[in-house]
């Protein structure tokens, strides 16, 4: 059976050549040439069949023959904010599985004990293009850049809103608990800290705008590990 191969193309309806990388590949590894077929996704829902009309130099131009709509395999909204390790190599890690497992949107959040203050978004952009192609996802998430903790959430968002942390002064409540009691459609927000955990007066900043004190369970988890439940157990109460 002859592989399928998948290339992402934003706005695919509107373009008739792929994207420079994915020409690149498409024809100096995978020696594509005029009347191959391939699979086209534009990250907002659709799959499309189409069949290869150029291949020449640095194009491949494409005819689109059929499209695929998709169905998400999950309900409502998903948005990681998670402050992004020392090591980046560890937040390229957890978004990628991230992906791999669907949801909707990350922000980097810079804290007050964030070990990072500089993030290349486009380094993380063609992970989550890979994972979403390497898992089928039709929808591509959302990244956004570092953004301040205070103006992240003081700024109004729809649905529950939780922030995760270790203070045991704090009460908190258990985060999949809480989500499977949810209306699968709505929206949720998922704060997760640096290595140290966001200061205290960050959590109880959260809390006065809404966030609630939340904890993903009885072990003390690092950071892409916690991002990556956070996801996880957000997608699996939501799941279809």
């Amino acid at each position: 059976m002859k592989e399928v191969r998948y290339f992402y193309v934003p706005h695919a309806r509107q373009e008739t050549e792929l994207p420079a990388d994915e020409a690149r590949h498409a024809l100096r590894v995978l020696r594509l040439q005029g009347g191959d077929d391939i699979y086209l996704m534009d990250g907002e829902g659709a799959f499309y069949r189409a069949k290869v009309t150029l291949a020449a130099g640095k194009h491949c131009g494409y005819n689109i023959e059929e499209t695929l709509p998709q169905q998400k395999t999950w309900n409502g909204r998903i948005h990681l904010a998670i402050a992004p390790t020392k090591m980046i190599d560890r937040i390229e890690w957890m978004l990628e599985k991230a992906t791999e497992v669907g949801f909707d949107e990350a922000t980097m959040l810079h804290s007050r004990f964030s070990e990072r203050k500089h993030v290349r978004m486009d380094r993380l952009d063609k992970i989550v293009v890979a994972a979403m192609k390497q898992s089928r996802k039709a929808w591509k998430p959302v990244l956004n850049d570092l953004t301040k903790f205070k103006d992240f959430v003081e700024t109004p968002r729809e649905g529950r809103k939780f922030i995760c942390h270790c203070y045991n002064e704090i009460e908190k409540i258990d985060l999949y608990t809480e989500l499977q009691g949810m209306p699968g459609d709505e929206t949720v927000t998922v704060l997760v800290g640096p290595e140290g955990d966001f200061s205290i007066d960050e959590v109880r900043l959260a809390m006065a705008n809404g966030y609630e004190s939340a904890t993903l369970g009885s072990s003390r988890l690092r950071t892409e590990t916690a991002g990556l439940m956070a996801v996880t157990m957000a997608h699996l109460s939501k799941r279809k």
